[in-house]
């Protein structure tokens, strides 16, 4: 029987905004080399594959074909996450969607069922989880050290100008983006559901106030937990004149944090009724990242060597990217029909 294989090469299709975060995590990890970059705009594709010295395409069945590939990252417009996904898994390939993994519950759904079909590992980019103070939350939860959760709140107060949006006419549309919670505060939500447990039901409000876009620039949200508690969502791309908060607080009857930051990435309260070693942790796990995006694609890409070595668990797999897929898609039928939404919607 002959060994696992320890090194992969990875392509990446769509080299827009993030693609960036995910070359420069490539670079840095032993045992994954970047091989191919592909994006329907000749002109950026080169510019990329240029940059890293990697055979570049503007057609993306050719790089599947000819380009020595082991993984294929999906950083195209979200709309495309799952017809591009579901090629390379068809391709024999490994598939790494960025988030969303789709903008539907049945794109997320065929990209799994073509992934396992085709007997490869999907991964979703979920990064924020890996940053170190979001880690350092997760363990307390885990530990129980919050005993019974009683609210959790998410805030997303960024600015997207309209400039933003207008660099590329998928931006905002609902076909191929959706809007604050679909793009940018898909994390946060993912962050509130994997904290907190399973939703029982939504209710929500959004609106487009300011920017000329099909989907919203601004909402809100209260969610039902299981368990009783309730998480509470605000989320806006209007703030002047700059990203302002990327913030998750979690209240529980033996414990309060709140993490914050333009990106989660500083521990602003850290208070529990017992002591534990995490405790001396703190102040360590404080960062300042360039973005919004923060330090976590790096560790990602990691636990994603560590998955297709068989050493370890993926940390986002479909199935925890459909269930935050599931809650934005349950935001926005509370904020078109004016009811609360209860899970699973269908």
């Amino acid at each position: 029987m002959s060994a696992a294989p320890t090194t992969f090469r990875v392509a990446l299709v769509g080299c827009g905004r993030i693609s960036a975060n995910h070359v420069e995590a490539i670079a840095k990890i032993h045992g994954l080399t970047l091989t191919a970059v592909c994006d329907t705009d000749p002109a950026r594709a080169r510019a990329l594959g240029e940059r890293t010295g990697v055979p570049w395409y503007a057609d993306y069945a050719k790089m599947l074909a000819e380009a020595p590939i082991d993984v294929v990252t999906v950083a195209t417009p979200s709309g495309l996450h799952p017809e591009h996904g579901i090629l390379a898994a068809r391709a024999g390939k490994h598939v790494i969607s960025e988030k969303p993994m789709a903008i539907s519950l049945e794109g997320a759904d065929a990209l799994m069922r073509a992934c396992d079909e085709a007997g490869v590992r999907l991964f979703v980019v979920k990064q924020n989880r890996l940053n170190a103070t979001i880690q350092l939350l997760r363990r307390a939860v885990e530990k129980g050290r919050f005993g019974r959760l009683y609210m959790g709140n998410a805030t997303v107060r960024w600015a997207r100008p309209q400039e933003y949006y207008d660099q590329a006419p998928w931006r905002g549309t609902w076909g191929l983006d959706g809007g604050a919670f679909m793009n940018q505060a898909s994390h946060y939500v993912d962050l509130m559901q994997w904290m907190m447990g399973p939703v029982r039901s939504v209710m929500a409000k959004t609106a487009t106030m300011a920017r000329k876009i099909e989907a919203e620039d601004t909402g809100a949200a209260i969610v039902t937990f299981d368990s009783g508690a309730i998480g509470v969502m605000e989320v806006t791309m209007l703030t002047y004149p700059k990203n302002l908060e990327g913030s998750f607080t979690l209240l529980g009857e033996k414990g309060t944090v709140r993490i914050g930051g333009t990106a989660v990435n500083r521990i602003e309260h850290w208070e529990f009724a017992e002591y534990d070693d995490d405790d001396r942790l703190v102040e360590a796990a404080n960062t300042a990242p360039r973005s919004v995006y923060g330090f976590g694609h790096e560790p990602y890409y990691r636990n994603v060597l560590r998955v297709l070595r068989g050493e370890a668990a993926a940390e986002t797999d479909g199935p925890a990217g459909r269930k935050s897929l599931e809650l934005i898609l349950g935001i926005y039928e509370s904020a078109r029909t004016g009811r609360e939404v209860t899970l699973p919607i269908r």
